[in-house]
């Protein structure tokens, strides 16, 4: 894990190791001061020394200011280092989320996936900067310390040191304690960022159902579990911290009668006494930052180990030596297809076999949970097949890659996406690079660009968080021009329309036709009067392919697809 996290310090070494060399230079001048002291108590004042006096004065005031100095070079460029390892983390957690299948996604909430690559990733910073800086200078004001007191007195710069084993013991019988409470915090704060984001998502819900109180109730269970979590870390960190603090206030009880009674004994002079007690000021604050590197060692490694368990979920992979796909004409065939969600779960498509020639529109029906969608989400592998094969032009789809493949499919579905932005860019999403003229013409073939025309900033209007500044069919239209100007061979539409009022059906059906216009074309639908003129109508239930045919066929056959139709128009 150690070995991993120092890869992230490679791309910032040089800024890095002028960090690490200011503050090793800024430790050897805070062991001046003592010694220093001690040449004025022992050699300058008594001997009436004045001009060495001012001169050493002069030059600790100059230490000081190269002290200032390196201090500010340390904040600074010191903390940029671990903010710019944060952004190369941040940027890595989300280029490998883009990748990651959509079974991931149907496990995981999104706010506790931002928790990791936000809140996780803010503590990886801290420890970036100030532990490999708080562990290296502290060790050297440690020993440099030891040696420069033993040089006074050995005896008593042993029994100083004799009593930092308790404080280091007692550090690391605390550590799992910290490392088991701050680990659960982060957890409980993911599922507080969850819990917040899917209300805030749902804000519109919960005020349409007068459930704002309930949403509250939930919110506040969750920030329960997360007070209590972090009054757990808290009370581990007291411990931590109230029990160091004792052991270093015995250790100045220490210092103060052993080096009284070695004074007494005449073992040691005045200044030298003197000394040693500012020799102990000054490894304190190394113990102290010893103490807070394992705080920071804590907090961040915890986050660190769930940035790696992001890290190492397995991303989607293309077969060794798959190949691009180019081009296709569209045909499509499923060969015994099986399929189910979760390994050993029931199978939801058993032995599928389905042809659709090149430029042919299907359209699948049937009740819900049959698999229509599932059969939409396995083309493009979204969904990784149990067994069988499914074909594009005669190739396996796993035998090229998913971009190539994904590159020929065009989506349409019932909950339409848009991107926080502008209807341009929302369009333009269809295919990187796009122009205007190339976006407005994609508009026109989605009976949209009107309607553009008539808002206050035309192409440039803001469209509001998932477009909620649209009507439903004003967001389906840009979804159809995106897909337009994507211009893909093959098209799925699944429930492109059923959330949608008939007026407005029927203007988005004209433009579906138009796209669908020399493109093979998978339909889902519930609203049988949208698939009347599909090339063929495949039944599917639990059990399968049921029926197929064109309308007429299948009102002859006066099957489940009749019954269907006969239960949708009894009333018009």
């Amino acid at each position: 894990m150690i070995k991993r996290f120092i890869q992230y310090y490679k791309p910032h070494r040089t800024l890095f190791v002028l960090d690490m060399l200011c503050a090793f230079v800024l430790a050897v001048c805070d062991l001046f001061y003592p010694m220093i002291t001690r040449s004025m108590m022992n050699d300058f004042i008594p001997n009436k020394q004045l001009r060495t006096l001012i001169v050493w004065g002069v030059i600790l005031l100059f230490i000081y200011l190269v002290k200032m100095g390196l201090n500010y070079f340390i904040q600074y460029f010191g903390h940029l280092v671990g903010v710019r390892m944060q952004a190369d983390m941040r940027k890595e957690a989300f280029d490998h989320i883009e990748k990651l299948p959509f079974p991931y996604f149907d496990d995981h909430k999104s706010g506790a996936i931002m928790s990791r690559v936000v809140n996780d990733l803010q503590e990886i910073a801290e420890l970036a900067h100030h532990g490999p800086e708080d562990l290296i200078v502290s060790c050297f004001l440690l020993i440099g310390s030891f040696v420069l007191m033993a040089t006074i007195n050995l005896w008593l710069t042993l029994i100083i040191f004799a009593c930092l084993p308790f404080l280091v013991l007692f550090a690391v019988r605390k550590r799992l304690k910290m490392s088991a409470a701050f680990t659960e915090a982060r957890e409980e704060v993911a599922e507080v960022n969850a819990t917040l984001e899917n209300s805030i998502a749902g804000v519109r819900v919960a005020k349409a159902f007068e459930n704002s109180a309930y949403e509250s109730e939930k919110f506040q269970r969750q920030n329960a579990a997360f007070v209590k979590a972090k009054g757990k870390s808290y009370r581990a960190m007291a411990e931590f911290f109230s029990g160091n603090g004792f052991i270093i206030d015995v250790l100045n009880v220490v210092i103060l009668v052993a080096g009284g009674i070695f004074t007494y004994y005449e073992q040691i002079t005045f200044a030298d006494f003197t000394t040693f007690i500012l020799f102990v000021n000054i490894f304190m604050n190394p113990i102290r930052k010893l103490i807070n590197f394992i705080e920071q060692l804590q907090n961040g490694m915890s986050g660190f180990t769930r940035f790696c368990e992001l890290m190492d979920t397995p991303v989607e992979t293309d077969a060794e030596g798959a190949e691009e796909m180019g081009k296709v004409r569209g045909e499509i065939e499923f060969d015994r297809v099986s399929f189910s969600y979760t390994e050993g779960a029931k199978e939801i498509l058993s032995d599928l076999n389905l042809h659709i020639r090149e430029g042919e529109t299907v359209a699948l029906v049937g009740p819900s949970g049959a698999g229509k969608t599932t059969i939409c989400h396995i083309l493009p592998r979204f969904y990784e097949i149990r067994g069988g094969e499914i074909r594009i032009d005669g190739k396996n789809i796993h035998d090229v890659t998913r971009s190539s493949l994904r590159k020929n499919i065009g989506i349409v579905t019932q909950d339409v996406f848009l991107f926080t932005g502008t209807v341009f860019d929302n369009i333009a999403y269809g295919r990187e690079g796009a122009s205007m003229e190339e976006v407005v013409r994609a508009a026109k073939l989605a009976n949209i660009h009107d309607f553009i025309c008539t808002l206050p900033d035309g192409y440039d209007t803001f469209v509001g968080e998932r477009g909620v500044k649209l009507s439903g069919g004003q967001k389906q239209r840009i979804s159809i021009a995106r897909v337009f100007l994507k211009d893909p061979r093959i098209l799925i539409l699944d429930e492109a329309t059923s959330a949608l009022d008939n007026a407005t059906e029927i203007l988005i059906q004209r433009s579906l036709d138009e796209l669908c216009r020399g493109r093979t074309t998978i339909v889902v639908a519930h609203r049988l009067s949208t698939v009347k003129n599909a090339d063929e109508i495949v039944v599917i239930t639990e059990d399968g392919i049921r029926e197929r045919g064109s309308h007429s066929e299948l009102l002859d056959q006066d099957g489940i697809y009749a019954e269907l139709y006969r239960s949708q128009f009894a009333n018009a």
